[in-house]
């Protein structure tokens, strides 16, 4: 048993401790976009159903067959290079989603299918050598092992090694537990089946079949709730890992002892949470704080996954059927991922997939308590009490669809893709000061124009005169055309400042951003300003340009609270910024955030360049419509700086931190950074 357990751990360790690491590594590749880890998981759980199709497979076969095939592919996936070479590096054009999942499966792909194959495997092993003891207790230990490394990643991995050593030291750990599964191999995978003494009948094709939807049931609310949580909620750093948490915890509960999941605390948690999650759909929870508003949806996945995952323990089949009930659940999750993933950005405009999950969920929870209580529910009052289940169920499905269809209706037009959900909001009153229409990425707004048709042209929000952009681009002389790179376009309120004989080029990764911006806002069409269009990554695209831009000033809108892209602030990437510009421009960050303090990155960056880092916040007070707070650095030579005074009138120099350790592209530390 002892070496059995610690073969699982380590092989659960490791499958959860190489997700963040080689998604860390192409994130840069991809814009640093959210979606990157949603298509990582999908991966991840398309190869844990490969790796538990195959333990299924390969205890089929003769003992010496598996002794022999599992070493030699144990031998050859150590053989495997986990990092992708640069070569692989995408053009910034191609579908992202496809890309991804070619760079996966050419680098981790061997070594993360024979991880997953541990679980079952020597689950089965155990069973056989041990003369036919129950492996629950090693499921729960090996889900134990995935929550383990999923929260020392943040705490501790991340913060202290750079990304290739952190591929180094996982490889040193995959040779451990190469070495130990092949001991486990050598001494256990000839073990004869035990003779059993009670009757072990197969699991029936509808058993089967339920434990694939429960699977893809909590797999869809898995990543639909993290999507809402980290979208809709709040763009808090690392709140992607605390459905992960709870996802696993719930396995872990329900594997390791039955005596926490009682269907009848859960079910009732089920129906009231739904109800009031329902209501905070519904824009009646709009009072809720960022806090409470976590603390609900983390209920609503915790007993919706204990639901799921409690009734897939009680149906687990005799440990005989083992391997064919992992395949089950892991394709129940790679069809959920699927899903989510792949088919939801293609077919909805926005997260139906939330309100499926739940009406899918409360669903399944009738199925199995009328699969249970089948006696009962055939009794007069059981199949009165029937019927109000169904239509209370059905009330509850027609109440999500109204409440999709008014969420829709608000928006005047909405679209999404790999890169998220935008859409157009508009104030109703166009006479209001201030009244304008903006471009939303999940809650994030990208920009506004004002519907004043004499004022259209002003740049409002986070760009106004006094924002540290404003202040950027209005340092050009009289006469003197200005060229503009703008890394992030949003609406394009920034070609409000343009002039004739003004040259912006324009770099954005989402092709709707440049539709929306031409088809709903006029500073595209109207701005006497030349534009430039580059459809792309814009660090990516800056590598590919032959001839240095010469900009007067380079523009960055990527940190306004959405999700962090890194890779455009490394020491790498700021040596690119500043070989594209004069030695007079300025680079201008916005890194309005409420979560994240990157003043210490922006600091560090400067000095390693060789520059000064001046700090701009603008708070027009509530009685400005127009203007909103704002939060800029804007990086520059001290020749340049000793050019423009007005840029240090109300502008503080950043210092650096002699403790803080400047962001590379091998490393980063987005933990050092949260504010407390």
């Amino acid at each position: 048993m002892p070496l059995f357990a610690l073969t699982i751990f380590v092989s659960a360790f490791l499958l959860f401790q190489i997700q963040p690491v080689i998604s860390k590594a192409i994130l840069p590749w991809f814009g640093g976009a959210a979606n990157v880890w949603n298509t990582c998981m999908l991966f991840f759980q398309a190869a844990l159903l490969g790796g538990y199709t195959y333990a299924h497979w390969l205890q089929r076969q003769p003992a010496a067959r598996q002794k022999q095939i599992h070493l030699v592919l144990l031998f050859l996936s150590a053989l495997t290079p986990i990092m992708p070479p640069e070569a692989w590096k995408p053009n910034g054009t191609e579908d992202p989603t496809l890309r991804i999942l070619l760079i996966l499966a050419g680098t981790i792909g061997l070594p993360y299918f024979m991880l997953s194959t541990s679980s079952p495997l020597l689950q089965s092993w155990y069973t056989r050598s041990s003369g036919g003891a129950v492996p629950w207790r090693l499921f729960a230990l090996s889900n134990t092992a995935s929550l383990l490394a999923l929260l020392t990643y943040p705490l501790f991995v991340e913060p202290k090694f750079a990304v290739p050593l952190q591929a180094r030291l996982w490889g040193f750990g995959y040779f451990f537990f190469v070495s130990l599964c092949a001991l486990v191999a050598w001494k256990f995978a000839d073990a004869k089946e035990p003779v059993l003494l009670e009757d072990a009948p197969p699991p029936t094709w509808t058993l089967r079949a339920l434990w694939i939807t429960l699977s893809a049931v909590a797999s869809v609310l898995l990543l639909a709730l993290t999507s809402y949580l980290t979208q809709d909620v709040a763009a808090i750093p690392f709140l992607w890992v605390l459905p992960l948490v709870l996802y696993l915890l719930t396995f872990i509960l329900c594997f390791d002892t039955d005596r926490i999941y009682n269907r009848w605390v859960f079910l009732p948690a089920l129906v009231g949470l739904y109800l009031y999650f329902a209501r905070v759909l519904d824009r009646e929870g709009d009072s809720l704080t960022v806090l409470q508003s976590i603390a609900i949806v983390s209920a609503t996945l915790f007993v919706s996954c204990m639901v799921c995952h409690g009734e897939l323990a009680r149906l687990k089949p005799h440990p005989r059927y083992l391997t064919g009930f992992y395949v089950s659940m892991s394709l129940g999750g790679a069809i959920g991922g699927l899903f989510v993933s792949l088919l939801s950005p293609v077919i909805f405009n926005t997260f139906h997939e939330l309100p499926i999950g739940l009406f899918l969920c409360s669903a399944l929870a009738i199925g199995v308590l009328y699969r249970s209580q089948r006696e009962w529910f055939e009794k007069r009052i059981g199949f009165a009490a029937l019927v109000l289940l169904l239509g209370a169920q059905g009330a509850f499905g027609w109440w999500l669809v109204r409440i999709k269809q008014e969420e829709v209706s608000h928006a005047p037009v909405a679209v999404r893709n790999f890169y998220g959900h935008l859409h157009l909001s508009v104030d109703r009153d166009a006479k209001e000061p201030g009244a304008a229409k903006a471009l939303i990425h999940g809650m994030i707004n990208h920009g506004q124009q004002l519907l004043n048709p004499e004022r259209r042209m002003i740049p409002s929000s986070y760009f106004c005169r006094s924002s540290g952009a404003g202040r950027a681009i209005l340092t050009r002389e009289e006469g003197v055309p200005q060229k503009v790179g703008v890394l992030g376009l949003g609406c394009g309120a920034l070609l409000g400042y343009g002039r004739k004989g003004d040259t912006f080029r324009l770099y954005e990764i989402n092709p709707y951003v440049f539709q929306l911006a031409r088809k709903y806002f006029t500073f595209l069409t109207e701005t006497p300003a030349t534009t430039e269009e580059i459809l792309g990554d814009g660090r990516l695209a800056l590598e590919r340009e032959t001839t240095p831009q010469n900009f007067d000033v380079l523009f960055m809108d990527a940190f306004s609270g959405d999700s962090i892209p890194v890779h455009l602030v490394t020491r790498e990437a700021f040596a690119l910024y500043f070989r594209n510009m004069k030695p007079t421009g300025i680079l201008v960050m916005n890194i309005t955030n409420q979560y994240l303090d990157l003043k210490p990155v922006m600091a560090s960056a400067a000095q390693a360049a060789g520059k000064v880092a001046i700090e701009i916040e603008n708070d027009p007070g509530d009685d400005n419509a127009e203007c909103f707070y704002s939060h800029y650095v804007l990086i520059l030579s001290k020749e340049a700086l000793a050019g423009y005074p007005h840029l240090q009138k109300n502008a503080k120099v950043l210092s650096p931190d002699p403790a803080f350790r400047e962001w590379t592209d091998a490393f980063s530390n987005l933990f050092a950074i949260v504010r407390r």
